[in-house]
């Protein structure tokens, strides 16, 4: 199964709020944006201070996808 941060990325646009803003505020790490970019997994640890900084869920900023056969 794959995961995919396209919901966050829209709700950064509708907000208006860069990556840097969001590092900032969530407190993570450039690489934290990059795997949020290329839809790698990033610890729940992060997910939660996303989310907090976000004012949202999990489910609000990230979607599981079934890869082929699943």
């Amino acid at each position: 199964m794959a995961v995919t941060y396209k919901r966050l990325q829209h709700m950064m646009i509708e907000k208006n709020i860069s990556n840097a803003e969001l590092m900032r505020n969530a407190q993570i790490s450039a690489n934290i944006i990059t795997k949020i970019k290329n839809g790698q997994y990033i610890a729940l640890d992060k997910v939660e201070s996303i989310c907090r900084a976000m004012r949202c869920t999990p489910n609000d900023i990230l979607e599981f996808i079934p890869e082929d056969g699943e």
